[in-house]
């Protein structure tokens, strides 16, 4: 059974939660703040957290960096919060996803699914050597990419953003995350580079780079990879 750690302070809001999880053979804890929150995730370790921000005692951006000195747990942030700063640094904390409040019911259990089947069954970064897909293969060891049977050559520059994004598949990955990862801090804020460089990535690499399938932009965040 998968275990499920509600972080939120509305009653209301924990109930509905509750009630549609346990529907679905999820076992549910809740904690109604972060320090109960970070307790019941050591002593439990849920599968999944479902975060609010918003919480009486602690910002949530907080509990998620306390998690992750410890734990990969996937985190899901719910939160009323919209503005592109408040999801990106919750993302650059350590979340894998960001579902604005209000939210439909069937949006969230997709994404705790998604959350879920990426974590069980998608190996991790140092173990992820071989990735493909409908449209192009990515052989990160010997740094070597083919598209419809033809060698396509990636530059080093271009190979070091596939090779976060593919061993990171579906989880959102800021444009501050990878710039810090591929130029340096002192090029953090410089996004135009990640646009020239992902534009490029896609009339390399997607059948129709003008609607990618697998090297997605979410505005004003950043870029994730999906199979």
């Amino acid at each position: 059974m998968t275990r499920v750690l509600v972080v939120e302070d509305d009653p209301q809001l924990v109930r509905a939660l509750v009630i549609n999880l346990q529907a679905r053979k999820y076992g549910v804890e809740a904690a109604p703040d972060g320090t109960t929150a970070l307790r019941i995730a050591a002593s439990r370790q849920p599968d999944v957290v479902l975060l609010d921000l918003g919480l009486p005692d602690m910002d949530g951006a907080d509990v998620i960096k306390a998690l992750r000195d410890w734990t990969r747990v996937p985190i899901l942030v719910l939160s009323a919060r919209r503005a592109s700063d408040e999801k990106v640094a919750a993302l650059d904390a350590g979340a894998d996803d960001y579902i604005t409040k209000p939210f439909s019911m069937n949006e969230l259990l997709a994404r705790l699914r998604a959350a879920v089947r990426r974590t069980g069954d998608i190996p991790l970064a140092p173990e992820t050597t071989f990735v493909t897909t409908d449209a192009f293969t990515l052989d990160l060891l010997a740094k070597k990419a083919t598209r419809a049977g033809h060698n396509v050559r990636l530059t080093p520059t271009e190979w070091h953003l596939m090779e976060i994004l593919v061993c990171n598949p579906g989880r959102l990955i800021t444009q501050r995350q990878l710039l810090r990862e591929v130029w340096g801090t002192s090029q953090s804020d410089k996004s135009n580079y990640l646009r020239v460089y992902m534009a490029q990535l896609r009339r390399k690499l997607e059948t129709d780079p003008a609607h990618p399938r697998h090297l997605i932009t979410e505005p004003g965040i950043g870029y994730r990879f999906e199979r």
